[in-house]
Protein backbone atom coordinates (compact mmCIF):
# COMPACT_ATOMS: atom_id res chain seq x y z
CA UNK A 1 0.00 0.00 0.00
CA UNK A 2 1.39 3.41 -0.98
CA UNK A 3 1.78 6.13 1.68
CA UNK A 4 -0.95 8.15 -0.04
CA UNK A 5 -3.42 5.26 0.07
CA UNK A 6 -2.52 4.57 3.69
CA UNK A 7 -3.26 8.18 4.63
CA UNK A 8 -6.52 8.07 2.71
CA UNK A 9 -7.56 4.89 4.54
CA UNK A 10 -6.71 6.41 7.93
CA UNK A 11 -8.72 9.53 7.07
CA UNK A 12 -11.70 7.45 5.97
CA UNK A 13 -11.61 5.38 9.16
CA UNK A 14 -11.39 8.52 11.28
CA UNK A 15 -14.36 10.07 9.53
CA UNK A 16 -16.44 6.93 9.84
CA UNK A 17 -15.64 6.73 13.56
CA UNK A 18 -16.98 10.23 14.25
CA UNK A 19 -19.54 10.70 11.48
CA UNK A 20 -22.62 9.84 13.49
CA UNK A 21 -24.05 10.84 16.84
CA UNK A 22 -26.94 9.26 18.68
CA UNK A 23 -29.79 11.76 19.00
CA UNK A 24 -31.45 12.36 22.38
CA UNK A 25 -34.79 14.13 22.66
CA UNK A 26 -36.41 14.70 26.06
CA UNK A 27 -40.20 15.21 26.01
CA UNK A 28 -41.72 18.69 26.11
CA UNK A 29 -43.10 18.16 29.62
CA UNK A 30 -39.66 17.35 31.04
CA UNK A 31 -38.00 20.32 29.34
CA UNK A 32 -40.74 22.70 30.50
CA UNK A 33 -40.55 21.41 34.07
CA UNK A 34 -36.77 21.86 34.18
CA UNK A 35 -36.87 25.46 32.89
CA UNK A 36 -34.49 27.57 35.00
CA UNK A 37 -33.76 31.29 34.78
CA UNK A 38 -30.53 32.34 36.48
CA UNK A 39 -30.28 35.71 38.21
CA UNK A 40 -27.83 38.35 37.07
CA UNK A 41 -26.66 39.43 33.64
CA UNK A 42 -26.95 37.33 30.50
CA UNK A 43 -23.71 35.52 29.75
CA UNK A 44 -21.96 33.08 27.46
CA UNK A 45 -19.38 30.90 29.24
CA UNK A 46 -16.87 28.68 27.48
CA UNK A 47 -15.44 25.76 29.43
CA UNK A 48 -12.22 24.15 28.19
CA UNK A 49 -10.86 20.95 29.72
CA UNK A 50 -7.06 20.96 29.55
CA UNK A 51 -4.61 18.16 30.27
CA UNK A 52 -2.33 18.90 33.22
CA UNK A 53 0.32 16.67 31.67
CA UNK A 54 0.52 17.85 28.08
CA UNK A 55 -1.45 21.11 28.09
CA UNK A 56 -3.59 19.86 25.21
CA UNK A 57 -7.28 20.68 25.08
CA UNK A 58 -9.53 17.69 25.68
CA UNK A 59 -13.06 19.10 25.55
CA UNK A 60 -15.15 22.25 25.09
CA UNK A 61 -18.57 23.09 26.54
CA UNK A 62 -20.77 26.17 26.37
CA UNK A 63 -22.96 27.46 29.21
CA UNK A 64 -25.62 29.79 27.82
CA UNK A 65 -27.50 32.04 30.22
CA UNK A 66 -30.33 33.81 28.41
CA UNK A 67 -34.09 33.50 28.81
CA UNK A 68 -33.14 30.23 30.50
CA UNK A 69 -29.81 28.65 31.38
CA UNK A 70 -28.70 25.60 29.44
CA UNK A 71 -25.46 23.69 29.00
CA UNK A 72 -24.38 22.77 25.50
CA UNK A 73 -21.98 19.88 26.09
CA UNK A 74 -21.22 18.64 22.57
CA UNK A 75 -20.17 15.00 22.35
CA UNK A 76 -19.62 15.05 26.11
CA UNK A 77 -20.06 12.31 28.69
CA UNK A 78 -21.49 14.60 31.38
CA UNK A 79 -25.14 14.06 32.24
CA UNK A 80 -27.51 14.05 35.19
CA UNK A 81 -30.80 12.17 35.61
CA UNK A 82 -32.50 15.35 36.85
CA UNK A 83 -31.58 17.30 33.70
CA UNK A 84 -33.50 16.58 30.50
CA UNK A 85 -31.36 16.59 27.37
CA UNK A 86 -32.00 17.33 23.73
CA UNK A 87 -29.05 16.55 21.48
CA UNK A 88 -26.27 17.71 23.81
CA UNK A 89 -28.31 20.62 25.22
CA UNK A 90 -29.04 20.09 28.93
CA UNK A 91 -31.91 22.00 30.54
CA UNK A 92 -32.45 23.14 34.14
CA UNK A 93 -28.83 24.08 34.80
CA UNK A 94 -28.85 25.58 38.28
CA UNK A 95 -25.74 26.83 40.10
CA UNK A 96 -25.41 23.41 41.69
CA UNK A 97 -25.41 21.78 38.27
CA UNK A 98 -22.76 24.20 37.02
CA UNK A 99 -20.59 23.22 39.97
CA UNK A 100 -21.23 19.57 39.19
CA UNK A 101 -20.18 20.13 35.57
CA UNK A 102 -16.92 21.73 36.65
CA UNK A 103 -16.19 19.13 39.33
CA UNK A 104 -16.96 16.32 36.90
CA UNK A 105 -14.23 17.48 34.53
CA UNK A 106 -11.61 18.96 36.89
CA UNK A 107 -9.37 16.31 38.43
CA UNK A 108 -5.72 15.42 38.91
CA UNK A 109 -5.12 15.02 35.19
CA UNK A 110 -7.33 17.85 33.89
CA UNK A 111 -7.89 21.52 34.72
CA UNK A 112 -10.94 23.49 33.61
CA UNK A 113 -10.65 26.96 32.10
CA UNK A 114 -13.82 29.04 32.54
CA UNK A 115 -14.22 32.10 30.30
CA UNK A 116 -17.32 34.27 30.69
CA UNK A 117 -18.62 37.13 28.58
CA UNK A 118 -21.60 39.32 29.47
CA UNK A 119 -23.88 39.73 26.45
CA UNK A 120 -27.28 41.21 25.65
CA UNK A 121 -30.40 39.06 26.15
CA UNK A 122 -30.85 38.99 22.37
CA UNK A 123 -27.35 37.61 21.75
CA UNK A 124 -27.69 35.02 24.53
CA UNK A 125 -30.95 33.75 23.08
CA UNK A 126 -29.55 33.73 19.54
CA UNK A 127 -26.65 31.52 20.63
CA UNK A 128 -29.06 29.34 22.58
CA UNK A 129 -31.36 28.92 19.58
CA UNK A 130 -28.42 27.90 17.43
CA UNK A 131 -27.25 25.37 20.01
CA UNK A 132 -30.73 23.86 20.26
CA UNK A 133 -30.97 23.60 16.48
CA UNK A 134 -27.48 22.20 15.91
CA UNK A 135 -28.28 18.55 16.49
CA UNK A 136 -26.37 15.75 18.18
CA UNK A 137 -22.63 16.27 17.88
CA UNK A 138 -20.30 13.44 16.79
CA UNK A 139 -17.25 12.58 18.85
CA UNK A 140 -14.21 14.85 18.48
CA UNK A 141 -16.31 17.73 17.16
CA UNK A 142 -16.96 19.67 20.37
CA UNK A 143 -14.89 22.75 19.49
CA UNK A 144 -15.97 22.59 15.85
CA UNK A 145 -19.66 22.62 16.80
CA UNK A 146 -19.23 25.58 19.16
CA UNK A 147 -17.34 27.66 16.59
CA UNK A 148 -20.07 26.85 14.06
CA UNK A 149 -22.73 28.07 16.49
CA UNK A 150 -20.85 31.29 17.30
CA UNK A 151 -19.97 32.00 13.67
CA UNK A 152 -21.57 35.24 12.51
CA UNK A 153 -23.04 36.10 15.91
CA UNK A 154 -22.48 39.81 16.64
CA UNK A 155 -19.54 40.21 19.00
CA UNK A 156 -18.07 36.80 18.13
CA UNK A 157 -16.89 37.56 14.60
CA UNK A 158 -13.25 37.00 15.56
CA UNK A 159 -13.85 33.38 16.63
CA UNK A 160 -12.29 31.19 13.91
CA UNK A 161 -13.57 27.84 12.79
CA UNK A 162 -11.47 25.20 14.55
CA UNK A 163 -11.52 21.61 15.74
CA UNK A 164 -9.15 22.32 18.63
CA UNK A 165 -10.40 23.33 22.12
CA UNK A 166 -7.27 25.32 22.98
CA UNK A 167 -7.47 27.37 19.79
CA UNK A 168 -11.12 28.13 20.55
CA UNK A 169 -10.23 29.09 24.13
CA UNK A 170 -7.41 31.38 22.98
CA UNK A 171 -9.72 33.21 20.56
CA UNK A 172 -12.56 33.45 23.09
CA UNK A 173 -10.18 34.87 25.68
CA UNK A 174 -9.31 37.76 23.36
CA UNK A 175 -12.91 38.99 23.17
CA UNK A 176 -13.31 42.35 24.94
CA UNK A 177 -14.70 41.97 28.46
CA UNK A 178 -14.04 38.25 28.96
CA UNK A 179 -13.21 37.15 32.50
CA UNK A 180 -11.16 33.98 32.94
CA UNK A 181 -10.39 31.61 35.77
CA UNK A 182 -8.55 28.29 35.86
CA UNK A 183 -10.04 25.59 38.10
CA UNK A 184 -7.85 22.83 39.51
CA UNK A 185 -8.78 19.75 41.53
CA UNK A 186 -6.76 16.87 42.95
CA UNK A 187 -9.61 14.34 42.66
CA UNK A 188 -8.68 10.98 41.19
CA UNK A 189 -9.51 10.16 37.57
CA UNK A 190 -12.17 7.63 38.59
CA UNK A 191 -14.36 10.03 40.62
CA UNK A 192 -17.09 10.38 37.96
CA UNK A 193 -19.38 7.70 39.35
CA UNK A 194 -19.06 9.01 42.89
CA UNK A 195 -19.94 12.53 41.78
CA UNK A 196 -23.01 11.37 39.90
CA UNK A 197 -24.31 9.38 42.87
CA UNK A 198 -23.72 12.33 45.22
CA UNK A 199 -25.49 14.77 42.91
CA UNK A 200 -28.38 12.39 42.35
CA UNK A 201 -28.89 12.04 46.09
CA UNK A 202 -28.76 15.81 46.63
CA UNK A 203 -30.97 16.90 43.74
CA UNK A 204 -33.58 14.24 43.19
CA UNK A 205 -36.47 14.09 45.71
CA UNK A 206 -36.82 10.89 47.70
CA UNK A 207 -39.21 8.30 46.33
CA UNK A 208 -42.51 7.91 48.09
CA UNK A 209 -43.00 4.64 49.91
CA UNK A 210 -45.73 2.28 48.75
Amino acid sequence: MTPFKALALIAALALSACSTAEPVWAPDTAVAAAHYVAPGPKTITLFTVVSTRSGSGAHSGLLINGSERVMFDPAGTWHHPALPERNDVHFGVTDRMVSFYIDYHARETFDVIEQTLVVSPEIADLVMARAKAYGAVPKAQCAHSITSILSGVPGFESIPGTWFPNKLSDAFGKLPGVTTRRITDDDADDNHGVLLVQQKQEVLPPKESD
